[in-house]
């Protein structure tokens, strides 16, 4: 069985824009990566995305990092928490397959 440890499952666009920075990407970058990550079947737009940001900093699961002063870009890094968000959350989806499999081709008879 498996636990999320109390969170609720991400919505596919949280759980892109995670994966997307394991390496550090402004917001034009993040929108691209998860355009790419997705194979273009999810498309963030610019206010889903920083509202997405917002919540993501106040959890901790992301951090800004120090820019150029007067920069406007600024990029944003996952944290140890958002890694292990991101790992609770391949868990969970694996799970989902894994009892896919079991019941629509029949491999647990």
């Amino acid at each position: 069985m498996f636990a999320l440890t109390g969170n609720a499952p991400l919505t596919e666009g949280v759980y892109y824009i995670l994966l997307s920075l394991f390496s550090p990407l402004h917001g034009y970058g993040i929108m691209q990566k998860v355009e790419e990550l997705s194979a273009g079947r999810v498309r963030l737009a610019a206010g889903t995305l920083y509202g997405a940001i917002n919540t993501m900093l106040e959890k901790g699961w992301i951090r800004a990092l120090p820019g150029d002063e007067g920069g406007r870009k600024k990029e944003y890094m996952i944290t140890p928490s958002g890694k292990g968000i991101a790992e609770g959350e391949l868990a969970r989806l694996k799970e989902l397959v894994i009892n896919g499999e079991i019941i629509i081709r029949g491999r647990g008879n």
